[in-house]
């Protein structure tokens, strides 16, 4: 319960103004999808936004519907506009979950969706279990057209696929995946006209991942929702603050947080100062008062 509470305490800070330094570090490209767990043995969902490398929202939503998840992803919207009035994503990345994609349009006029080409090949994968070595030629054809080094080869790339999908696909549930794939052809190719977006979620999904373990740990959220809430944006921000492994720290040349990567430097050498340091204020910034 001692550790429990501390986590809470640091959930109350803003996860965008404790995150990012400036409004000059706010990633253009964003990924966003939801987590589902339990709340009191209450389905819930956690709206999670990633970019940059660090989770910059993380808001509990008690249904996946339209209303919903815009409440809970506009926790988002508005501490980036606290630290930034005008900002706006360029770019959100999502699963193709129509709630969601309403959600982002709702909350941010004329950003562009870009649809994860992950999960649609996850959809032919899990179909394909029995295919054995077939398997491994129909997943080298489909990430060789997503590795694609423009648009109109991407598409090329995807006709072959499907041509050859019904040629010497014997599955009819498996063709039948790979033939919506290639559809959602002109869904996939718009991410070739905003250099740096995010075409796959793997930004969210691993820190969904690490979030996983936390949840097993806890047997899920407990109390009320604004204590759940306050939980899992603390771990948020352990996260985003606390020091990768050695050789990511080495790649990254002794910028050792996802938080430090992001803004490139860090207020003190120990990690837990440095998010102190930073949730100053709350993490909500304000212009100084004139004397």
């Amino acid at each position: 319960m001692y550790w429990h509470r501390l986590e809470r305490s640091l959930g109350r800070n803003s996860l965008v103004g404790t995150t990012v330094s400036s409004a000059a570090r706010l990633p253009r490209h964003l990924v966003a999808d939801e987590k589902h767990t339990t709340l009191a043995g209450e389905k819930v969902y956690l709206a999670t936004t990633a970019g940059g490398g660090c989770c910059l929202g993380m808001a509990l939503a008690k249904a996946a519907g339209n209303d919903d998840l815009t409440r809970a992803y506009g926790v988002f919207r508005d501490e980036a506009r606290r630290l930034d009035p005008e900002y706006r994503p360029e770019t959100v990345n999502t699963d193709g979950w129509p709630a969601t994609q309403a959600a982002w349009r709702a909350l941010f006029k004329g950003v562009t969706l870009i649809l994860c080409f992950l999960h649609s090949f996850l959809k032919i994968r899990d179909r394909a279990v029995h295919m054995k070595e077939a398997f491994f030629d129909l997943s080298r054809r489909v990430w060789e057209a997503y590795h694609a080094p423009d648009g109109r080869s991407f598409s090329q790339r995807l006709r072959r696929l499907r041509e050859w999908a019904e040629a010497h696909v014997d599955k009819p549930v498996v063709r039948e995946k790979v033939v919506a794939l290639c559809e959602r052809r002109g869904a996939f190719a718009v991410a070739y006209a905003h250099p740096g977006c995010h075409r796959t979620s793997n930004p969210v999904d691993r820190l969904l991942r690490r979030l996983d373990y936390r949840l097993y740990c806890t047997q899920h959220l407990h109390g009320t929702t604004e204590a759940a809430e306050q939980g899992v944006r603390g771990w948020a921000l352990i996260h985003n603050f606390a020091p990768s492994c050695p050789e990511t720290v080495r790649e990254s040349a002794g910028l050792r947080s996802p938080a430090e990567r992001l803004n490139g430097g860090r207020y003190h050498d120990e990690w837990l100062q440095n998010l102190l340091v930073s949730a100053s204020l709350g993490g909500y910034r304000s212009p100084p008062r004139k004397a």
